[in-house]
């Protein structure tokens, strides 16, 4: 692919500024704009790292199954116990601030890092972003330290089920959809994806049998996120707020099993929508593996420095 048409789709993609874009790559500002308005051209290491930029923000055809075994191996050394979570406030804070920001912004929120910081930790309300968008903010709140204190208060006796499930939901969307903590019923649809979704009249039926699968997880942690993670958003039982509540599900059950969560950063949202496009039409789960694998790595770097 020709070097600026990859270029401009990670901009379109990542949501980024031209001087964003050139940190990520290490190059300056005129640089980048120079490559953009075509008056120069990047050498072969940087059109190396441009290639490998798009792919990890747009998505990548082609699954390296070497670098998916290596990146799930190492997954499986970084263990995460709940109550050592819930006990580090700094650490608590980091993952709360960045998961509410990140799974907010995927759905469409314009707040930025430091407005949900201040809308969160601060009480602060904000005069330039809308009440929706700060409600969105605080319900995910509550809803990942309601979710945090299930886990540790039940300890061995937690488990997923439609009750934590739709409590999730009424927590997330409380104050913003009339149907909080229930499931539709109406049909719906994804614009934009041939995903086809259940009939609503089935959601009871197929959310009883996801519960009971989740009691039976294999041996492969990752293989389990993006399977269940998959097959949940394809239920996709509310009217919205389906996402919000299917990554939080995936952090209950990372932490679950002792192991640190998936953070799914917006950057990477197109990547995020096509791999669990593929997963979902063609039942062929490894890019959505490889993809929550390396948002766990992400979600152990962010968390790495506060660990005591």
């Amino acid at each position: 692919m020709e070097y600026i048409v990859q270029l401009k789709s990670i901009l379109k993609a990542s949501g980024w500024t031209q001087e964003q874009l050139a940190r990520e790559l290490l190059v300056s500002f005129p640089t980048i704009n120079a490559w953009l308005n075509e008056r120069s051209k990047p050498r072969k290491r940087a059109l190396l790292n441009i290639e490998k930029l798009y792919l990890e923000i747009v998505g990548d055809e082609i699954l390296d199954k070497a670098e998916l075994r290596s990146t799930k191996n190492s997954v499986l050394d970084w263990k995460l116990e709940p109550r050592t979570l819930v006990d580090n406030q700094t650490m608590l804070r980091k993952l709360t601030l960045y998961i509410t920001y990140h799974t907010n912004t995927i759905e469409g929120s314009t707040m930025t890092l430091s407005d949900v910081e201040n809308v969160i930790f601060e009480n602060k309300v904000l005069s330039n972003r809308t009440a929706v968008e700060q409600a969105e903010a605080r319900n995910h709140q509550a809803a990942l330290l309601w979710v945090l204190e299930q886990i540790v208060e039940r300890n061995k006796n937690f488990t997923i089920d439609e009750e934590l499930i739709l409590s999730v939901h009424l927590r997330l969307m409380n104050g913003i959809m009339n149907d909080a903590g229930m499931y539709r019923k109406h049909s719906v649809r994804i614009m934009g994806t041939q995903v086809v979704l259940a009939n609503w009249l089935k959601v009871h039926e197929l959310m009883n049998q996801f519960v009971i699968d989740l009691r039976e997880p294999s041996k492969d942690i990752v293989s389990d996120l993006a399977k269940t993670h998959a097959i949940f958003e394809k239920i996709h039982p509310f009217s919205d707020g389906n996402r919000r509540t299917g990554r939080l599900l995936l952090l209950a059950q990372a932490l679950q099993a002792g192991f640190v969560p998936p953070l799914i950063v917006k950057e990477r949202r197109y990547a995020y929508y096509k791999y669990l496009e593929t997963a979902q039409t063609k039942a062929n789960y490894s890019s959505l593996e490889l993809f929550i694998a390396q948002s766990m790595q992400f979600c152990h770097k962010l968390l790495s420095s506060e660990k005591r």
